[in-house]
């Protein structure tokens, strides 16, 4: 008779403590930074990614870890990753790396969490996207519509009587550029997403839980092979 499996235990709980058992053989740097090298000594802008289920009560906790060391989050983002059933979370925060590194660790130890990585700003590629709400009376009196478009690569999303909204994708202080220009049109609204970034020299999170899989495939569960015979097996 094939041995039995319990079930409930799914690939990525497996993968998920192979991942963690790894995190603790290595030294903090290693566990925690990406292959870039950031800066050291006074504080600096960082980009925390996250990888981690999306489970109820995780952005809470993850939220305390901050608010403890009285350290204010200027950035949060969450969002499915590459990895089914994975989410991303892109944190930004001024601190020093060894701080940033002691929070990684923090994060790092939530069960849900799979992996943290930081970045400084030049080891990511990263964008915020902004809407701007202006009255359209006084950018179409002004003939500055497609200017604003060619200059600063915005883009129309609505056009309505009263109103047009503009939208921007790019770094801070492109967006906020914007503002400074419509609000000579009569801004009424701007609001401006969260950062999402993308690790310039990582080869992607989904590697690594591949090259685990592979070294330790997930056992599937074994079905009953008396299953459909019960009348043989149990009659007198």
């Amino acid at each position: 008779m094939r041995r039995k499996t319990d079930a409930t235990y799914s690939s990525v709980d497996n993968i998920k403590n192979k991942i963690k058992n790894m995190n603790k053989d290595m030294t903090p740097n290693e566990a925690t930074k990406a292959p870039s090298t950031g800066g050291a000594g006074g504080k600096l802008e960082y980009t925390l990614t996250v990888y981690a289920e999306n489970q109820v009560g995780l952005l809470t906790r993850i939220a305390i870890i901050f608010s403890r060391r009285k350290i204010n989050i200027d950035s949060l983002n969450t969002s499915p990753s590459e990895i089914d059933g994975i989410h991303r979370f892109n944190i930004v925060i001024d601190e020093t790396e060894e701080v940033v590194k002691k929070l990684a660790r923090q994060i790092e130890k939530q069960v849900e969490v799979l992996k943290v990585y930081y970045n400084t700003p030049e080891e990511i590629v990263w964008q915020e996207l902004a809407l701007y709400k202006v009255p359209t009376q006084q950018v179409a009196e002004k003939m500055v519509v497609e200017r604003i478009l060619r200059q600063y690569g915005a883009r129309v999303v609505v056009i309505r009587n009263d109103y047009t909204i503009f939208e921007s994708t790019g770094h801070r202080e492109e967006t906020e550029k914007l503002i400074e220009v419509f609000g000579k049109y009569g801004l009424i609204e701007f609001v401006r997403s969260a950062r999402i970034a993308i690790i310039k020299d990582s080869e992607g999170f989904h590697k690594k839980i591949k090259a685990f899989e592979a070294l330790e495939p997930h056992e599937e569960t074994a079905e009953n092979e008396y299953l459909n015979e019960h009348e043989k097996v149990f009659s007198m």
